[in-house]
């Protein structure tokens, strides 16, 4: 279970960080979203920009079967950097957007 706080804690404080960054142009907020019934987080845009709306999803990550899944990564510089500096084990995220065969050739989990 500690290992499980210790995901939900840095996920949130990695979440709360992106949602603090006001992009430059237009109208947009970053929202984030929390569903810890279902550790479900996600990082979305919202708003009005020179090309219309935007309604982006940013990150989107889930605690599951003990690990940290990265569902989708729309960061520049990645999101896997960032949990690893919080002292997640690579051994214990998955690169969900990647098919499993092409998991198994990172030095991340496969599932």
């Amino acid at each position: 279970m500690d290992k499980l706080n210790t995901y939900r804690k840095a996920i949130q404080k990695v979440l709360n960080k992106h949602q603090a960054y006001k992009p430059s142009h237009g109208q947009i907020e970053a929202l984030a979203i929390c569903d810890t019934k279902n550790d479900n987080y996600m990082l979305m845009d919202l708003g009005w920009d020179n090309t219309g709306r935007v309604h982006a999803v940013v990150f989107h990550l889930r605690i599951q079967n003990d690990k940290i899944w990265v569902e989708w990564d729309g960061l520049e510089t990645g999101i896997t950097q960032e949990l690893l500096d919080l002292g997640i084990k690579k051994e214990d995220i998955v690169l969900g957007f990647y098919r499993p065969e092409r998991r198994a050739l990172t030095e991340f989990a496969i599932n």
